[in-house]
């Protein structure tokens, strides 16, 4: 006769799901490190500007970072449900204080919080700063549901804005600084130049935001926020209005082209003479 076969011990069973239960940690982990590499640099899109670079550098010593944490502490945990998985009549061992581990693991993820703290506050001041006197200067406006921009003319000088004056863009039609204004529904900014986006809002809140260049600003009623960025790279970007701003907040995309000081001074030109 054959013998018939026994089933495993509630101990054996036991041992195979902590087993079973510490690879899949390990490839969860393993899962989740190639997870996040892949949305860094499969997803996310280049940056193009000098401050855009320096965020993303911040970004990805801060992945870096929670990546190594997120790695040590599941293959900690792995390998704790493997080897310390049930054995029988054998007792865990625990000890209620440990003063050296507990100042360890208190003063490590301080310090690298403090670090990550002052590196922060550095680079918004950097990205704060006053945009130095040449740089070049667009107004872009955000409407339901679109945007348009005002550059001005060969004085080099916008018009001064008065919100009660029921006309585009609200221009001052006293300030001779704005006759000579151009305004477009295109988006033009000037490559390896300090740019200064003036953002205005004709309506209800909205948010200029173009992924490739790592800054987003939110354009308030009744006042002029401001962006200053220096683009490293010619072509034509992605714009989204990253508020919810209504029922058509979907449809209000656009483009921003940067060009050359060159090529935008030819198209300026163009306009003058419709």
């Amino acid at each position: 006769m054959e013998a018939t076969p026994q089933a495993p011990s509630p101990l054996e069973e036991t041992q195979r799901s902590g087993l079973a239960l510490g690879l899949v940690v390990w490839v969860f982990s393993l899962l989740g490190v190639l997870g996040a590499l892949y949305a860094r640099w499969a997803w996310t899109p280049h940056s193009v500007t000098v401050e855009g670079a320096s965020i993303q550098h911040l970004f990805d010593v801060i992945l870096a970072i929670i990546l190594v944490a997120f790695v040590l502490v599941h293959l900690l945990l792995g390998y704790f449900i493997v080897r310390y998985r049930a054995r029988g009549s054998e007792s865990a061992l625990y000890f209620p204080h440990h003063t050296a581990l507990e100042v360890t693991y208190t003063a490590v993820p301080a310090v690298v919080m403090v670090a990550l703290s002052v590196a922060g506050i550095l680079l918004w001041s950097r990205v704060h700063a006053a945009p130095p006197p040449d740089a070049f200067v667009v107004e872009v406006r955000g409407e339901q549901f679109g945007w348009s921009a005002r550059y001005p003319g060969p004085d080099g000088k916008l018009g001064r804005v008065d919100n009660r004056i029921q006309r585009p863009f609200n221009v001052d039609p006293e300030d001779p600084a704005g006759r000579d204004d151009v305004t477009s529904p295109e988006i033009y900014l000037v490559v390896n130049r300090p740019n200064r986006i003036l953002l205005r809002t004709r309506d209800v809140q909205h948010s200029f935001w173009v992924p490739a260049f790592r800054l987003k600003k939110d354009l308030l009623p009744g006042a002029t926020t401001e962006l200053v960025l220096t683009p490293t790279q010619r072509g034509e970007f992605d714009l989204a209005c990253a508020e919810l701003c209504g029922v058509g907040h979907y449809t209000m995309a656009g483009k921003v082209r940067v060009v050359t000081q060159q090529e935008f001074d030819r198209w300026l030109r163009q306009q003058g003479r419709r």
